[in-house]
């Protein structure tokens, strides 16, 4: 592993950057007061590649790999958390699930189309009961005939009210428990959003419900290996947690160049306040902290990569990337004083949409496990 970024990496990060500052930033404050999804946006990010950034291109996608996949995400984070957060579960969750645990046809059928930005993704694992309990999974897939007859709801789903394509888990044998879980793969029409959630922060990026009712789909809507479905989705979160990694420094190098351009801009007693030791060494531990973040953020992608085992080191970068990018838009507020309050400024924002980090594909207490886990299983 190189600390130093290729050429190719680089120019990468320019051009993802000018995108989100020309086509994302003018829109940021209205998204969020509208709640409005973006989807000419996210589908342009489809036909630059940036959807299919980590898959192969006889398949649509960029064959580019999951460090410069974690580029994507951080530098549209850092404009729009929304937007990154969209392009996350679209791209590392359902897509991705499709890429791993998928037939030949499975993957032929649907990643093109996911990966150019044709279709939009979700992917639905948590229900009312059920998050990080798998046992508390209530949907079911009843098999009838040659198919399957699904009933249940999912909640707290990215992109459930526009995407064309849904990845689900169900209950197919429940005395199996974790291994009588198994996923499927459904067009639209064969899953419907439910109700739409009033959220804290990330508005721009639709959260809501997904509802299966009498649905029939045939044997071929099935994912994977019968029952081993959650087993699969815990393997697509190792990759996914690297994206909400990238997606909490994003967030937090948004809050400092904020917090630092107001800090040299911002004058109190004849001089800018970033003179005044007490702001200069807030701006300090939030640099250290980013940089720290990162190279644990781009070590997990390296991992990944390099085909090595990445469920600890995917962990350990969420829990602390997301943590530090709480640290640090809380005192990007504190910097900016009463106008840290204020929508005008966009550390504001950062502030409502960081808290997601640590809860979102597994809160801080089971990254904790997680880590606990894999140092007992390395003795």
């Amino acid at each position: 592993m190189t600390l130093d970024p290729s050429p190719d990496q680089v120019q990468l990060r320019k051009a993802v950057r000018d995108f989100a500052e020309r086509e994302i930033q003018p829109h940021v404050l209205a998204w969020d007061e509208e709640q409005t999804f973006p989807l000419a946006v996210v589908k342009e990010l489809g036909q630059l590649g940036y959807l299919g950034s980590i898959f192969p291109e006889n398949l649509g996608g960029a064959e580019m790999g999951y460090a410069e996949y974690a580029i994507i995400v951080e530098e549209l984070g850092r404009v729009d958390p929304s937007v990154g957060l969209i392009v996350a579960a679209h791209t590392s969750l359902c897509s991705n699930h499709i890429f791993v645990a998928g037939s030949q046809a499975q993957r032929e059928r649907y990643l093109p189309k996911l990966a150019t930005g044709e279709w939009i993704g979700c992917w639905s694992l948590t229900e009312p009961e059920a998050g990080s309990d798998a046992g508390g999974t209530r949907s079911t897939a009843d098999r009838v005939g040659d198919g399957w007859v699904l009933n249940g709801a999912k909640t707290f789903t990215t992109n459930a009210h526009y995407a064309d394509v849904c990845v689900a888990m169900a209950v197919t044998d429940a005395s199996r428990k974790q291994h009588g879980i198994s996923a499927f793969v459904l067009d639209r029409g064969s899953f419907h959003p439910g109700k739409k959630e009033n959220k804290l922060g990330m508005r721009a990026s639709a959260t809501g419900e997904v509802v299966f009712s009498g649905v029939h789909v045939s044997d071929e809507q099935r994912l994977g290996q019968l029952g081993e479905g959650f087993v699969d989705s815990l393997r697509i979160l190792d990759g996914g947690r690297i994206s909400i990694a990238a997606l909490s420094l994003g967030i937090a190098q948004g809050a400092f160049d904020a917090a630092f351009r107001y800090a040299q801009q911002r004058k109190q007693f004849g001089k800018a306040i970033v003179e005044f030791q007490a702001i200069s060494h807030k701006l300090a531990d939030m640099a250290t902290e980013i940089e720290a973040a990162r190279l644990l953020v781009y070590r997990a992608a390296a991992l990944k990569d390099a085909g090595r085992p990445v469920t600890k080191a995917s962990a350990m970068a969420k829990l602390y990337a997301s943590e530090v990018a709480c640290r640090v838009a809380s005192e990007a507020v504190q910097i900016h004083g009463g106008y840290g309050f204020i929508k005008d400024y966009p550390v504001e924002k950062f502030y409502r949409d960081v808290k997601l980090m640590t809860i979102g594909e597994g809160t801080s207490e089971i990254q904790r496990l997680v880590i606990a886990r894999e140092l007992v299983k390395g003795r």
